[in-house]
């Protein structure tokens, strides 16, 4: 052990040197002057031997504390017994141990000088963990403030207790308006009301919704407005105590490219689809009228073909109604007052004639949207989920509902069919994949429950704050 004797005072200087070189030391003898402490750094020194009081001796240990790593070295004081009452002072110095009496008898140097050898070497595993402890914090702090992803940890109960840089830039609040807060402060109604229960049903029952899987979810800013984003959330245990930490990374901008492509390709499919009805189904209008004509001049002359072009324009008739409902399946929804309201009616009529099952709609709202292609989202997940329940689910009945309050508008497609298995979010198929992609288009959440009895319910939520749409009267 590098150990060094402080001090001016011969005789103890000599004891504590012989005693030192029995216990196999590597020792040095220093005054106790400011100079002297360069020689801290040239050795591994850990133990400290104070061999007298005095001024300088007292400035000398407050020198060496107020160091960097002043925290790590064991220092033991020698004082004489006309000297107890100066022990305090030493003691606000911030010395570990003295030594009184046992200086004169050799044995019992010997045994003092054994402990403060292992309390070294507990000093100097202490502050080597604690420094290793420090290091690991600067690393996370610096993590934290550098990167692009804002990141959030609260505790079981909801609270908040980091909340890095990316985090203040993306939600617009400082940390110390959020620090010691709940976090559903950052999130919009009715979310934020029901983000307590949803922790406590999970530490109750351990059933998870957006831990360890990742979700898309809405934010809310300081300014009140909402935006879209990707959440990832891992769970830790330490000492004891359970800490969410939550990865968070804005994707506005990603679902407004998304929203532009299915834009533009819902124009196309309009396009087409008006094409069909005002070019190919007038053209094939016009040749019913024209074949009429033609058949009822040959059957005033009793022509032999007269059966024949009647059948041609029963088959031009049917290729008509057929390009007419192909244009209607290409712009299922109209433009107009109730255009949704009217397609969801003939979505049931059609549901009902081709898959023979029972399908209602219950409280169905005029949806407006800012945006006429939401519309189209709108329907066709109410399409895609119905298909589904009946080719999928084995069903035979489908309701379609929907309910509003000042907080959000509800949409659900509920049958009685097998349901969907717990993974389902793991395997789920295109025609799911499809839906929760234009749910997300139209900047909604998407989810699918098992009823309690049989069947599912898929669930379209769309909040009033922030999103593009109203209901007409």
């Amino acid at each position: 052990m590098n150990s060094l004797i402080v001090g001016y005072q011969k005789e103890s200087i000599k004891i504590l040197s012989g005693a030192l070189e029995k216990r196999n030391h590597y020792f040095n003898v220093i005054k106790p002057v400011e100079e002297s402490l360069s020689i801290l750094d040239e050795k591994n020194y850990s133990l400290i031997l104070l061999s007298d009081f005095s001024e300088d001796v007292v400035h000398f240990c407050r020198q060496v504390r107020a160091r960097t790593n002043g925290r790590k070295y064991t220092i033991y004081a020698v004082i004489n017994t006309d000297q107890i009452d100066d022990l305090y002072t030493l003691l606000d110095a911030d010395i570990d141990q003295y030594m009184l009496e046992s200086m004169f008898d050799e044995q019992r140097l010997d045994v003092r000088l054994s402990f403060a050898e292992k309390m070294t070497r507990n000093k100097e595993g202490q502050y080597l963990i604690e420094q290793k402890l420090r290091e690991s914090e600067a690393r996370a702090r610096s993590i934290l403030r550098t990167t692009v992803d804002a990141i959030i940890t609260i505790d079981e109960k909801g609270t908040v207790r980091t909340f890095n840089r990316a985090a203040e830039k993306l939600f617009k609040f400082a940390s110390s308006e959020v620090i010691g807060k709940n976090v559903h402060m950052l999130m919009p109604q009715p979310y934020r009301r029901e983000h307590d229960g949803y922790m406590k049903n999970y530490q109750n029952t351990g059933q998870r919704k957006i831990i360890g899987i990742g979700r898309e979810v809405t934010g809310k800013r300081k300014d009140g407005s909402t935006f879209p984003m990707y959440l990832a959330v891992s769970e830790v245990n330490a000492n004891g105590q359970r800490l969410y930490t939550g990865i968070i990374r804005d994707i506005t901008e990603q679902r407004r490219l998304e929203q532009e492509v299915l834009r533009i390709s819902e124009h196309e499919r309009h396009r087409i689809g008006q094409d069909l009805h005002d070019g190919l189904g007038q053209m094939l209008t016009g040749i019913t009228l024209i074949n009429k004509n033609i058949a009822a001049s040959l059957s005033e002359e009793g022509h032999p073909l007269a059966k024949e072009v009647n059948e041609i324009t029963a088959l031009v008739k049917e290729a008509d109604e057929y390009a007419r409902s192909l244009s209607r399946n290409l712009i299922p929804v109209e433009l107009d007052s109730s255009g949704l309201v009217t397609a969801l009616h003939r979505l049931t009529q059609n549901a009902e004639r081709l898959f023979s099952i029972e399908c209602t709609l219950h409280n169905v709202l005029n949806i407006h949207f800012d945006d006429p292609t939401s519309l189209t989202h709108m329907y066709r997940i109410v399409q895609e989920a119905t298909s589904n329940a009946v080719k999928h689910g084995g069903a035979s009945k489908v309701a379609i509902s929907m309910e509003s309050d000042n907080t959000k508008l509800v949409v659900k497609i509920k049958d009685n069919g097998t349901g969907f298995n717990k993974d389902w979010d793991k395997q789920k198929g295109l025609g799911v994949r499809i839906m929760k992609f234009r749910a997300r288009l139209i900047g909604a959440n998407f989810e699918i429950e098992n009823n309690a009895a049989d069947g599912a319910t898929i669930i379209i939520t769309l909040l009033s704050v922030g999103s593009p749409y109203k209901i007409i009267d």
